[in-house]
């Protein structure tokens, strides 16, 4: 016998590089004990995960599914950036046998969650002025990848608009970043600000700064961030501090973009590895670090998003907000 009732309840999925996230909501209520994490590695795409997923919770029959990608989403298909899996509304209908369907970016999906999120998951890193509840919000993945999302409110409701801003070309401000980024585009053709600003990138800054003292060897990002806390690896520790200089001037110039007076909110789960170290390593100075608009970027509260379910609860808003 199923262990939920009949369509009364919304799959919702967060897929990640790494793994998936699978859970049910009630309504904008995720149901905690549902939520279940599945390796993308043991499955062929999407699909299988969901149905694995259906069948661990008894066959359950859903009224809705909705999928966050962490990719580009193009008239209702989602294609991963960093797995070879694609997923349309076809395939995400015939796996879940849900009447309503809908497929999101990640940090779409993260900005809908905004507003549900428990506070005392909210990590503040930057004050500033309260602002209007109609001011525009900015949402900031740092994890497998990184992307950014803003986030409006409007007379129809939230539109998160959709991005890829991971996938543009780092700042560069001195010489030494300029070292960064030919050693990032020696390797990958490109130097992305996801290429720095990830896990993957975390890694990468690493073998860079070893590199530069000619004694090269690597570490992974756990590793990394496991020195910095034990403190025992000074070239551990130059690493979070170069990481946290360009994501300082990265959300800063995607603030400059978008003007997000209703706050920045740095989510995924490199930010909040990180987050302890923003203060220390002067995230904030490099925040703000634009010249005669240094002021004005007093304007921009940060926060760090530490509920790792966000993505699935913006799911579950996004889906009560279209089908109540």
């Amino acid at each position: 016998m199923p262990n939920h009732p009949a369509d009364t309840l919304t799959l919702v999925a967060d897929i990640g590089g790494t793994n998936t996230r699978v859970a049910l909501a009630d309504g904008v209520t995720l149901l905690p004990d549902t939520v279940r994490r599945y390796s993308n590695r043991k499955f062929p795409g999407l699909e299988s995960v969901l149905r694995q997923y259906l069948e661990d919770e008894g066959g359950i029959d859903c009224k809705g599914a909705c999928v966050a990608v962490a990719g580009p989403v193009r008239d209702g298909v989602g294609t991963m950036t960093n797995l070879d899996w694609t997923i349309d509304r076809d395939t995400l209908r015939r796996a879940t046998r849900a009447e309503h369907v809908s497929i999101l970016n990640d940090l779409q999906a993260q900005g809908h969650a905004l507003g549900l999120v428990d506070p005392e998951n909210i990590r503040s890193v930057i004050k500033a002025p309260e602002a209007s509840p109609q001011a525009v919000k900015l949402v900031v993945g740092v994890g497998t990848g990184f992307n950014a999302a803003p986030v409006f409110e409007t007379d129809r409701g939230r539109f998160v608009a959709p991005s890829e801003c991971g996938h543009a070309n780092l700042p560069i401000r001195n010489e030494h970043e300029l070292a960064l980024c030919q050693f990032v585009e020696t390797a990958h053709g490109f130097p992305a600000v996801e290429d720095v600003l990830s896990g993957r990138g975390l890694e990468r800054v690493y073998l860079f700064l070893g590199t530069e003292e000619g004694d090269a060897y690597e570490k992974s990002a756990a590793e990394i961030m496991a020195s910095v806390e034990a403190d025992d690896d000074p070239r551990a520790t130059e690493t979070a501090r170069l990481f946290v200089k360009i994501l300082g001037t990265v959300v800063g110039n995607l603030s400059l973009v978008q003007l997000p007076f209703g706050g920045v909110y740095l989510v995924g789960g490199v930010a909040r590895h990180i987050a302890p170290y923003l203060d220390l390593f002067d995230f904030d100075v490099a925040f703000r670090d634009k010249g005669r608009f240094a002021g004005f970027m007093q304007n921009f509260a940060v926060s760090v998003i530490e509920d790792d379910y966000a993505a699935l609860i913006g799911c579950a808003s996004h889906m009560h907000n279209i089908y109540p």
